[in-house]
Order: C-alpha cells, then structure tokens, then sequence
C-alpha cells in the first residue's frame, strides 16, 4: 500500500513538474528550464562580451553601461533564514553570470569581501615577494573602479500563495487528498537596487517574483522513507524560484536601463531641493 502511494505521488509530482515546472517566471511567460533537474533560471556561461548557453529569455544591452560591484548578500539580515530554508548556499555568483551575459555591465571583484580579500593577498604578495619575474606588471595603478553597486534583496521568501489538494486529492483518492494538502505554492519576491557609487545616488531599482511547488509537507504521510526518497522536491524548488525571482527583477531593470534618463532637480542635486521649510 505504501509502495502504491509512493508511485501515486511521484506520478503526480513528475506531472506537475512537467506542466507547470519546479520554478515559474512570469517575465518570461512560463516555466523556465534547461532540461536539467538541477538547472535554474540562470545557465550557461559568459567569455567576456561573449555569452554561451544563457536563458533566451535574458534582456540584454548592445553594450556595456559602466562596471559594476555586486554585493554578495552574505552580510544582509536575510541571509541566514534564507539559505537555512532553501539550502542556497550564495546567490552572487548566478546574479553575476546573468548580468555578464546580458552584456550590460562590466563586472568587477568588488562586492564579495571573501574575493576582494584573496585578490588583494595574491596582489600583495606578487608585488612585494620579490619572487616573481620582472616584467609581471604588478604595479599599483591597474585595478578597475566600479561605476555602479548592485544590492540584491529578498523581501518575501517561501510564502504561501494556497494548496494544491483539490486538484491533486481527485487523482490520489481519499487519503491521498490529505496528503496532496501539503502541496504548497510558495512564492518569492525579490529587489534589485543600483547606486551610483560616486555620488550615492539611486539610479534603478526592480522588483521580481516567482513561483514553486514545495512537496515537502506531503511526504509525511508516507513515512520516513519516502521523505527520504523524495526530500530533495521540499526545498530545491523554493530555492530555484528565488533565482528566478532575481531573473524576472534582473531583466525589469535592463529595460528600464535601455530607456534611461537622469532624474534632475533645479538647481542641482543635493543644493536643498525644492520643498522648502517656511
């Protein structure tokens, strides 16, 4: 009975997977995915201007707008529940394949404490060893300033838009119906912000959302066996939809870029504005 169950479930969970996807990106019109059970919303790779295997659903820019740091996320008062729940151990490294592919910007180390630190250290150590050839080009002065800071954000995470047991209990029988009640859709909504570094100002910002079914609350009722057997559905899905979420904010913005026009203020920025105390 149990092993009946089990199949039942997996053959209604392979189904929705393959109709309605693990994540769904309303940007791009539906479910996004790469043939991979492992894939996300951001795939393939980028060369320089050059990008290879990226989502055909990627806004991109005729060319660069500036270089750009972005943050890794790691310090953010989010961090810590959100990778808890998902198992995403960092987000940074996908947000930048994306925005390398787009063509948008160029990407600089600056952003990620852990990279900037290592880079400095080889630096350091190549300029004043003494140990590395003459002719290295280890001077000071060749480092790239970035123009731009992007700031990734999670506002919602893992929350609850209604259950599936209506539509799945018809297909499970009676008992499966209350198992099929742990069938949740979680949503993710995200923020993507870019300053300017120079002048601190705030030149864009995007919101994104997506979609996932979580699985796990449903593998109870068949024990700890099938948990074990099919856990990875419980938290996989939410973690792809937050990348997601962060592709659907990402190409928001590179259309608002495409169409960028400074905001100005009489008399210039920061000179006391024009709402005036009496």
């Amino acid at each position: 009975m149990l092993n009946t169950k089990l199949t039942s479930l997996a053959g209604v969970i392979v189904a929705s997977l393959a109709l309605g996807g693990c994540a769904n990106n309303p940007l791009a019109g539906g479910s996004i995915s790469t043939g991979s059970s492992d894939a996300t919303a951001v795939s393939g790779a980028a060369g320089g201007g050059t990008s290879a295997g990226a989502n055909a659903n990627l806004e991109r820019c005729p060319a660069p707008l500036g270089t750009l740091a972005v943050d890794d996320g790691r310090g953010k008062e989010w961090f810590a529940s959100f990778g808890a729940a998902t198992k995403v151990t960092t987000i940074e490294p996908l947000i930048r394949l994306a925005v390398q592919q787009s063509n948008c910007f160029v990407i600089t180390s600056i952003g990620n404490a852990r990279t900037e630190s290592k880079l400095s250290a080889i630096t350091d150590k190549q300029r004043n060893s003494g140990e590395f050839r003459a002719g290295s080009k280890q001077q000071k002065g060749q480092r790239v300033a970035a123009d731009y800071y992007m700031e990734p954000s999670i506002i919602i995470d893992n929350s609850s838009t209604g259950r599936m047991a209506g539509a799945l209990g018809g297909r499970l029988g009676a008992g499966g119906a209350l198992l099929a009640a742990g069938l949740e859709s979680k949503v993710s909504v995200v923020t993507m912000t870019i300053f300017d570094i120079r002048s601190g100002v705030q030149l864009a910002i995007s919101e994104g959302n997506a979609t996932a079914t979580n699985f796990g609350a449903a593998l109870g009722g068949f024990g700890p066996g099938a948990a074990a057997g099919l856990g990875g559905f419980s938290q996989t899905p939410e973690g792809k939809a937050t990348v997601a979420a962060f592709t659907d904010a990402y190409n928001k913005m590179v259309v608002a870029l495409r169409n960028y026009k400074a905001q100005e203020v009489k008399g210039g920025l920061g000179r006391g504005g024009q709402l005036k105390v009496n």
